[in-house]
């Protein structure tokens, strides 16, 4: 990296304090320019911060960070000034003007984080979801996959991929040679064992059922109750209620946290078949495929001709007359709140055994496809008894175990990933 790059890596002014990062090779050019002095490491110092023609822009926190000890794994530069957008603007102008500084791109500081060691992909691609945690639980999973829950699993079954694939190599070798002739009888046994801790995160909830929220469809014929219960459990009055029949025309769906558990609540179209309304046909055929991609169906309507494993919904029980259930699962009253409480917590402890458990490091897709890859690899391996299949094998897996921790990967996904970064991160 051969350019010294700047940003504002806190929140967006006017705020308390303001933190501008420099990070590069430069970044000791840009200390000397803006305080006119030196700084000792690792210890804040207060300083007058001046533009190139001497005037004064602030006074304000600055802290010297020599690499390669740093998040970026370079020389960084960290000052912490009033948070105006006036300050905050004239101390990037100065930071502009300065030969071999620029202003950073979004993620940029991570990704030299990465390019320089100091983090992993893996590690990068859980730091990326904790920034966009938005719930409790979102905020556990992502901190230990920025932690390195992931990547310390992959050094370790590398670390043993690598002891077998020594064993294989020595009998490809050394075949002429007695006690080196065959695998060891305990191979196997290792092998399947390897397969097997790959297997256990493989059957993990997927970190994109955590990242959108568990999708609960509320289904019914119209005037069912359905668009009333759903703005009872969004706590908002996001869709459209009214005495008519069919005023639901569309799939309507709404992210909301109960319990820090991420849901993504959807109201549908009145199911039925006699409609000769074009439009609200083509709701009732949305509304059908929305039902088929939900995690949970709650049915509102007559009992018994919901979607398999729907649950049973008796809604409306504060009206005289409603069509009562037999044996529902929730009796409820969206408008005077009666049995809301019961179904909040129903669907709360359902979606935590559906969804990762709190602190669990939960696998994106890339990663889920990844380690299936690494699997059938070693499946393979097992299956043969020709060694020098076997070494093939197990040369594939290990090839996956790099891509999970980036030591190979392509530009195009990097940067895909760190688009995802703010700037200034």
């Amino acid at each position: 990296m051969s350019e010294t790059i700047f940003a504002l890596s806190s929140g967006a002014p006017p705020a308390a304090i303001a933190l501008i990062r420099v990070s590069g090779p430069d970044a000791a050019l840009a200390l000397a320019a803006l305080t006119g002095r030196s700084l000792p490491p690792r210890k804040a110092v207060t300083a007058s911060l001046r533009d190139g023609e001497g005037r004064l822009l602030d006074r304000a926190l600055a802290l010297w960070l020599p690499g390669p000890t740093t998040a970026t794994g370079e020389d960084t530069l960290e000052l912490h000034c009033h948070g105006g957008r006036a300050v905050v603007a004239a101390v990037e102008r100065a930071l502009a003007v300065l030969p071999g500084l620029r202003a950073a791109t979004p993620g940029e500081f991570t990704r030299r984080a990465f390019a320089n060691g100091r983090i992993d992909l893996a590690e990068a691609e859980g730091l990326a979801d904790l920034l966009g945690a938005e719930t409790e639980l979102q905020r556990q999973a992502a901190m230990a996959m920025a932690g390195g829950a992931l990547s310390r699993e992959v050094e370790a079954w590398r670390e043993r991929l690598l002891l077998l694939s020594a064993r294989v190599e020595a009998v490809l070798d050394f075949a002429d040679e007695d006690d080196v002739a065959h695998l060891p009888e305990d191979f196997t046994q290792h092998l399947d064992e390897l397969q097997g801790h790959l297997a256990a995160w493989l059957t993990r909830p997927r970190a994109e059922a955590l990242r959108e929220g568990f999708r609960v469809a509320l289904a019914g014929p119209p005037n069912a109750g359905k668009s009333t219960l759903f703005n009872a459990l969004i706590e908002q009055d996001a869709a459209i209620t009214a005495p008519q029949a069919g005023t639901t025309r569309d799939v309507l769906t709404h992210p909301v946290a109960l319990g820090g558990v991420p849901f993504r609540f959807v109201d549908t179209a009145g199911l039925r078949e006699d409609t000769g309304d074009s439009i609200e046909a083509i709701g009732i055929a949305r509304a059908r495929v929305a039902l088929a991609a939900a995690d949970l169906v709650l049915w509102l309507g007559p009992e018994g001709e919901g979607p398999p494993d729907a649950w049973e919904i008796e809604p409306q029980i504060d009206r005289a007359g409603h069509s009562a259930k037999h044996a529902p699962r929730h009796r409820v009253s969206a408008l005077h709140g009666d049995g809301l409480d019961a179904l909040r917590q129903d669907l709360i402890a359902t979606a935590r055994v559906a969804l990762p458990k709190p602190g669990e490091a939960a696998l994106s897709l890339r990663q889920h496809r990844l380690l299936s890859e690494a699997n059938e690899a070693l499946a393979a391996a097992a299956s043969v008894t020709d060694p020098l299949l076997i070494a093939e094998g197990l040369r594939l897996a290990r090839v996956v175990f790099d891509a999970l921790l980036g030591r190979t990967t392509t530009e195009d996904m990097l940067d895909a990933l760190f688009g995802r970064f703010c700037i200034g991160k």
